[in-house]
């Protein structure tokens, strides 16, 4: 899995980029078929001044991709903010791989007593 972690108009410190890596891997725990991750950290002059810092991350699965974005008034909450959308979007996909699997299991099961119920009729 790769990891990349950059900073737009924002000077990236260890201690934001440990704080970054510590959330991420709560991600990885739940999820072990990431191929990358990318951190974008931005501070944006927006009109609204209350809500300049932006983290935004782009999750490369096997088969697919998954985007969260967050934007606050702090650059540590907005962090929280984007790991928590992303962390419900991981689920939900390994929910779906989950279900479908689940589902082709009880379709085995009932074919043989379909059959059964055919052949004694």
């Amino acid at each position: 899995m790769n990891t990349l972690i950059t900073g737009h108009h924002l000077e990236l410190t260890p201690a934001i980029r440990a704080y970054v890596e510590s959330k991420l891997e709560r991600i990885t725990r739940h999820f072990d078929k990431i191929v990358e991750i990318e951190v974008i950290l931005a501070v944006d002059t927006l009109p609204q001044k209350e809500m300049r810092q932006r983290a935004e991350v782009n999750l490369r699965l096997k088969g697919d991709t998954l985007h969260a974005e967050e934007s606050a008034q702090d650059l540590y909450a907005a962090i929280d903010g984007m790991i928590e959308k992303l962390d419900r979007q991981v689920l939900k996909v390994k929910g779906k791989i989950k279900d479908h699997r689940h589902e082709s299991g009880k379709r085995l099961e009932e074919l043989p007593a379909d059959e059964e119920t055919a052949d004694g009729s």
